[in-house]
Formats: structure tokens, C-alpha cells, sequence
């Protein structure tokens, strides 16, 4: 399995060949895309990321200290930024995902593209994940 770093480092790449907002919008829509939807049982109050405008949920499961991480959203934007949070913590170390620096966020340029909502959203959604990350670690 891929590193946190190794997949951050393949988004930079991945979002460098794009030239504008426009194709990066483009680029996530196409990540959520590919996610498969959560089962209607998954989409509860339980799995509802508090703070984000859309409706986004996050199914997260720990096992050997690991998380396993399913999203869906009910905004196409949305649901690719969580689609891409997905294909970096799914599957990692509890303590990995919460030692992991998020500053490749910056460097693929999402923060200048999000409106200030979205932006709003996406600090939720990490803090959702790491919140996880330090339930499964006190286990």
C-alpha cells in the first residue's frame, strides 16, 4: 500500500497538468465519479459530516488500526473532494492519518479554487476523519 505522502505527492502531479479552476473542478467531479455511492443505511445522522453545506457522508471503519473510509455526497464537487480524501486515508494507520500534513492541499491550489462554504467543508471533512483517527487510536 501507498503511503500518505506518495498519493499527496500523485495528486500535486495529477493536478499540475491542469491549466485552470475550470479543469481542476473537472478533475474532482471525475474522482467522485468513480466512487461508488454509500448503501441508503450509510447515508445516516451518524455518518452526516457537521459544517459542511452539502450533505456528505463518511462510512469509516477501524481494523488493526487502520481506517477504511467510504464518502458520498449529494454535491458532485463535494463528493470528488471526498473522494480524494478517501483515496488518501483509506486503508492507512490510524496514527499516520493524524500525523499527516495537509499542506499538498495548498500546492494543488484547491483552497484558491473552493468557495469559502466548500473551503468550510472540506476543514470538516478532515476533521471528521482525524476525529476517527483518534477514537480507533484510544482503542
Amino acid at each position: 500500500m501507498r503511503t500518505i505522502q506518495e498519493i499527496q505527492k500523485q495528486l500535486i502531479d495529477d493536478f499540475s497538468l491542469l491549466e485552470n479552476g475550470n479543469e481542476k473542478f473537472d478533475y474532482l467531479i471525475d474522482l467522485g465519479q468513480s466512487m461508488p455511492e454509500l448503501d441508503a443505511d450509510q447515508k445516516s445522522e451518524a455518518n452526516l459530516v457537521k459544517g459542511c453545506q452539502s450533505s456528505v457522508w463518511f462510512s469509516i471503519k477501524s481494523e488493526d488500526e487502520r481506517l477504511y473510509i467510504k464518502a458520498d455526497s449529494d454535491s458532485l464537487i463535494v463528493k470528488g473532494i471526498a473522494a480524494m480524501l478517501v483515496q488518501i486515508f483509506s486503508g492507512q494507520k490510524a496514527v499516520d492519518i493524524l500525523a499527516a500534513d495537509m499542506g499538498f492541499i495548498e500546492q494543488i491550489g484547491l483552497w484558491r479554487q473552493l468557495s469559502s462554504q466548500r473551503g468550510n467543508g472540506l476543514t470538516a471533512m478532515l476533521t471528521h476523519i482525524r476525529a476517527s483517527a483518534e477514537v480507533c487510536c484510544k482503542h
